[in-house]
């Protein structure tokens, strides 16, 4: 049986004091505004979550992704928004420099994202091309030193804050000799000329986390603002996506574990018939589901994220990621509706958090991968020649 280890685990009672004392008594605020919380945001910062997986040489913890999984998940268990925020900023916005930018890049950047001072962006996503992320058609020219970039980007978590010092894109550069596209990635720095950062979405959830479409006109930005070897941005984000998989696996867990603390709670104090109605079988059979989702979720997250942190090989990791990724947004989805039922009519009322939770949960089995895509990626790791 996968356990956590000792350091895990104390590591975990921190960051869940810190989300029950700093984060959940304003997570309904944030949410009811569509506030982006500048002050915490940083606070989360000085206690180092955003630097657990950098190397002590940036600032960073030199810490696993194992770690980085617990502080999402007890993030994600008072607040999704701000649980998103942070698997967004290490998963998307530093692990792709941090594993493929050279060492000036890395000196430039890493410091400050790594530190909570600043935020990067993740830009695969188009209008045309989510799943379909070899469709990309944003373009980069170079031009003399510089590259010219036109195109858009779409759903861009951290994109706009004023904490957001650059996103990460992807764009065709040219063209491989077998005719696709030569897909690179490319560093554009916020405030560059060209870049427009449009006005954040109207979310169904995830209020509290800033997401913004993105379009680029023109934006130039220096050749050494490549990331990685030209025509290896595709393979870069989808490396990066595995482990962003199962980071989003936490965030689910999360949620799971915020319905049974609220159901629970509502079950044992909610009367019906001169008796609790956590006394009744059809409510507390419900709630004992919920426990399952759980323990099976978190142990397939967990189980993924040590994989990961072993170095196993990278077509065990990617198998583990999408399982982990496919069960535990699936349950979140399916836990927020059970709870909700649990607490009747207050469960659609948004003073109850799980109203809130309903909200956040369906983005789960849709970012970093909808759920057909991570079917798709099991069903080849199993050998069966499914096509997309």
């Amino acid at each position: 049986m996968f356990e956590l280890s000792a350091e895990h685990q104390e590591f975990r009672a921190v960051v869940r004091e810190f989300a029950r004392e700093q984060i959940a008594p304003h997570a309904a605020e944030w949410d009811r505004k569509h506030e982006f919380p500048v002050g915490t945001v940083r606070a989360m910062g000085e206690l180092g979550l955003f630097g657990l997986t950098a190397p002590e040489e940036y600032g960073g913890a030199g810490g696993d992704l194992t770690s980085l999984c617990v502080a999402i998940e007890e993030i994600g268990r008072v607040d999704q928004s701000m649980g998103i925020t942070l698997e967004a900023a290490v998963g998307l916005g530093i692990t792709p420099i941090l594993a493929y930018g050279t060492e000036e890049q890395k000196r430039r950047w890493l410091p400050n994202l790594v530190a909570g001072r600043s935020l990067a962006g993740f830009g695969l996503t188009e209008p045309s091309a989510g799943s379909d992320a070899g469709a990309t058609a944003t373009r980069a020219v170079l031009d003399g030193d510089m590259w010219v970039i036109d195109g858009a980007k779409q759903f861009i978590t951290n994109s706009g804050t004023e904490l957001t010092s650059c996103v990460t894109i992807t764009a065709r550069t040219g063209d491989q000799p077998d005719g696709t596209a030569e897909v690179s990635a490319i560093i554009v720095p916020a405030g560059t000329p060209g870049f427009v950062v449009e006005p954040a979405y109207d979310k169904l959830g995830w209020h509290a986390s800033d997401t913004h479409p993105l379009t680029f006109d023109g934006a130039r930005v220096p050749a050494d603002h490549l990331l990685g070897g030209r025509g290896t941005g595709f393979a870069q984000f989808l490396a990066t996506l595995d482990d962003g998989r199962i980071a989003i696996a936490a965030l689910a867990v999360g949620c799971v574990q915020a319905m049974i603390d609220a159901s629970v709670g509502y079950a044992n104090e909610r009367t019906s018939f001169g008796a609790p109605i956590g006394s009744k079988q059809g409510v507390a059979f419900q709630v004992a589901d919920l426990h399952v989702m759980a323990e099976a979720a978190r142990l397939l997250t967990y189980r993924a994220a040590a994989l990961r942190d072993a170095g196993a090989p990278a077509p065990q990791i990617k198998q583990a990621a999408a399982t982990a990724k496919l069960y535990a947004t699936e349950a979140a989805v399916t836990a927020t509706r059970i709870a909700t039922q649990v607490h009747g009519g207050y469960g659609f009322m948004e003073e109850y958090p799980v109203a809130r939770f309903y909200r956040d949960a369906k983005i789960l089995e849709i970012g970093e991968g909808t759920s057909e895509i991570q079917r798709m990626v099991i069903a080849r790791g199993l050998g069966l020649p499914v096509s997309a």
